[in-house]
């Protein structure tokens, strides 16, 4: 299926070839990535109802999006609010407006669903402009801090590992 086309930009549904290009590339860019991570995305699809996207760029692979419809996850998690999950663009790919076309394309498709969107995002720095994306977007913090590993973060915690499961939830109000 095909969600957007500009010409330049596509965005498809996921396909199991996709899993082992992203994975490589990724790699390339020093990210601790394997092809099982887009797997779990392509069961999820039948499982979970996951609608999992990827952008091409003229032709080639660039990003990649997930909406569930229906997310079970952090505060907002079996209140039937559809959630925005793995979010990635590639390196070489950035600053072509490739990200917020990903973001408008699940944006829509979480507006079938409710008129309220939410997502995550890490808090160390390598989600500096994804943090600034999403606020640009109009996501606001949902108010319950920090979490970890789908855990709400409570005062005085202590947390060893500033990594991806570290991350702040915000929502969208779509209509």
């Amino acid at each position: 299926m095909i969600y957007y086309d500009d010409g330049h930009v596509v965005i498809r549904e996921l396909r199991e070839s996709d899993a082992e290009y992203f994975a490589k590339e990724e790699q390339a860019q020093g990210w601790n990535t394997t092809p099982d991570k887009f797997f779990m995305r392509l069961r999820d699809r039948q499982e979970k109802g996951n609608i999992p996207m990827v952008a091409e760029y003229d032709g080639t692979p660039a990003g990649y999006i997930n909406v569930y419809r229906d997310s079970c996850w952090g505060p907002f998690g079996g209140k039937g609010l559809p959630e925005i999950v793995d979010f990635g663009v590639l390196i070489k790919y950035r600053n072509r407006g490739i990200g917020s076309k990903l973001m408008d394309a699940a944006e829509k498709i979480a507006s079938e669903y409710s008129d309220t969107v939410y997502l995550s995002v890490g808090l160390h720095n390598a989600y500096g402009s994804a943090q600034r994306m999403y606020v640009k977007r109009g996501y606001i913090p949902d108010g319950t801090g920090a979490w970890y590993k789908d855990k709400v973060c409570t005062p005085y915690d202590t947390i060893y590992t500033v990594d991806d499961d570290l991350v702040l939830y915000m929502s969208k109000k779509l209509r």
